[in-house]
């Protein structure tokens, strides 16, 4: 693997903290918003070089939250006000939710702009665009956010998501993106007690919905163009600095790494909630790639680099050095609110992966 290849040896997740400018931009409701965000992309984009990533986001500074725009963006969805938030532990986001009201489309989504802005300014580097993986539309709420009206069969529900997503895939492309990251806690939680708990209280089949969101990602990928990298990022929850389920990835492992067409996986490995490294041995050999997030965004404290070298030696016992990159464990910020993190911190903790990353792939 070049390291001028998606993924990259240090790669990014993608959120960055939002920056003063924006916030305030925001809650004044100035009409000047989006050149206000341009500016502050393109300054992140600049930052992002200066770290010597090879890749780089546009730190979502467009989205309120990490999933939420981006289906509100689809038709046939709609945002609500929940009864309560999401609950992470000792701490809930704001009420918020979305809900399928009709029939599912992709068409004229917003975010194709976004990209297209991104790309028109990350110079030499890899712009990469991030979205939430399918499977996230119907995981929190279940079938009682999917409009019976809608959607009387279930299944025709999960034929459309396939669809929507395989024309989204193809629209990005079309907009010039050649690096799309699909971001899923679902798999996450579908590792921990707890929230399998909570799906069984639901009437559904943890299990079940593992093999059909499997299905739904694989249908949404098929005949994607040769040249596009799809990556998945699976997350434990990151809401100012707090988290949501715990338990390695083995319960889900043979079934995501073994069955699921990504063509690199970041994987979260920043704490003991995430396990040890032997589900990684279900990873394909040769073109899959597992990109290790074992540099926290939750706190500043910066790594050891021989810890997290040490680390990536154990992981490669499991899989091919070759197959192995580095990133943080998450982004900074999956909502406006961000971790309890300077801007500082962050930029030294992107600069702390670039420079472990050179050590030991020498790229």
């Amino acid at each position: 693997m070049s390291d001028q290849t998606a993924p990259f040896r240090a790669d990014v997740v993608g959120s960055l903290l939002r920056p003063t400018a924006i916030k305030n931009a925001r809650e004044k409701g100035d009409r000047d918003l989006r050149r206000i965000e341009d500016a502050a992309i393109k300054h992140a984009v600049e930052e992002q070089c200066q770290c010597g990533l090879k890749v780089v986001t546009d730190g979502e500074f467009r989205r309120a939250w990490w999933h939420f725009d981006f289906f509100e963006g689809l038709e046939g969805v709609e945002g609500i006000d929940a009864e309560q938030g999401i609950q992470f532990s000792g701490v809930q986001t704001k009420s918020r939710n979305v809900r399928v009201t009709g029939k599912l489309g992709f068409g004229a989504h917003p975010m194709l702009e976004d990209f297209k802005y991104l790309a028109s300014i990350s110079g030499g580097a890899m712009p990469k665009m991030t979205i939430p993986s399918p499977s996230v539309l119907h995981f929190r709420g279940g079938r009682n956010v999917v409009s019976r009206d809608a959607y009387p069969n279930i299944d025709d529900f999960f034929d459309d998501l396939a669809r929507v997503y395989k024309e989204a895939v193809q629209a990005f492309y079309d907009a010039g993106c050649r690096y799309l990251q699909l971001d899923d806690t679902v798999w996450a939680y579908l590792c921990s007690d707890e929230q399998r708990a909570q799906v069984v209280a639901r009437g559904e089949d943890p299990d079940a919905l593992a093999r059909t969101y499997a299905r739904v990602i694989n249908q949404a990928l098929e005949n994607k163009p040769e040249d596009l990298v799809i990556g998945m990022h699976v997350c434990r929850g990151n809401f100012r600095s707090t988290w949501i389920s715990e338990g390695g990835y083995e319960p889900v492992a043979e079934r995501l790494f073994g069955s699921v067409n990504i063509d690199a996986f970041f994987l979260e490995y920043d704490s003991d909630r995430a396990g040890d490294f032997a589900p990684l041995r279900f990873i394909k050999p040769g073109h899959q790639k597992v990109v290790l997030g074992l540099v926290t965004t939750k706190t500043g404290e910066l790594e050891d680099p021989k810890t997290i070298k040490a680390r990536i030696r154990e992981a490669a016992r499991y899989v091919s050095l070759e197959q192995l990159c580095l990133s943080t464990q998450c982004g900074f910020a999956s909502t406006e609110e961000g971790n309890a993190i300077s801007e500082a911190e962050q930029q030294a903790k992107l600069k702390l992966v670039v420079d472990i990353a050179r050590d030991v792939w020498g790229e």
